[in-house]
């Protein structure tokens, strides 16, 4: 039997290195990214780290279809030329644009890159005093699951719980949100959509 046809995958991994290859020539990385006949990944992946930051090592291998070997020798190399760093995040070793983000963007984006995190925070942006049950309905999840999500967040310095669940730094999380929605899913997409109704001078 022949073996399967494989050139769309092939097409499809080229297209998307060049497509955040160019995101990398564009950014304030490429300086970092040299010339060799490595930089088309390289550039690739300096591209994802601008455009998804807080990203961990799994996904952005899997996001651009590098190998494992090939994905850690070119973070090494934007790691040791300055151009990006990195930052444990529990079990995850996250990457960043290196002097981009302050240490509460970083742990933010780190949780932001979590789908029931980000969620719980969409709904405390969107209605400040909605309630633990009302957000796990609006999840499709356990109370105790957004119970535990909200003691993870409030050891990590992001989140209050004296009365109710209140956000710290709420303007963060928007700008966050509002400015790398395109790179977490559709629901924050529509989220940025209407970020201006939901900015408050009373937080």
């Amino acid at each position: 039997m022949a073996e399967p046809e494989r050139e769309p995958v092939d097409r499809d991994k080229r297209t998307t290195l060049r497509r955040f290859a160019a995101l990398g020539a564009a950014s304030p990385l490429a300086a970092f990214v040299g010339s060799s006949s490595e930089s088309d990944a390289r550039s690739a992946i300096a591209g994802y780290v601008s455009s998804t930051p807080g990203a961990h090592f799994s996904k952005i291998r899997d996001d651009l279809s590098l190998g494992t070997g090939e994905t850690q020798h070119h973070l090494r190399r934007l790691v040791d030329a300055g151009a990006i760093e990195s930052h444990m995040d529990g079990e995850y070793r996250r990457y960043f644009p290196a002097d981009k983000f302050s240490e509460f963007e970083r742990r933010a984006l780190g949780y932001l890159r979590r789908d029931t995190p980000r969620g719980m925070v969409m709904a405390l942006l969107s209605e400040p005093k909605t309630t633990g049950s009302a957000i796990a309905e609006h999840l499709d999840v356990s109370t105790a699951t957004v119970s535990n999500t909200a003691a993870d967040l409030e050891e990590a310095g992001l989140l209050t719980r004296e009365t109710g669940y209140t956000l710290d730094r709420p303007e963060s999380f928007i700008f966050l949100l509002v400015r790398y929605a395109e790179s977490f899913d559709d629901r924050t997409v529509a989220f940025a959509d209407r970020a201006d109704e939901l900015i408050r001078y009373d937080y």
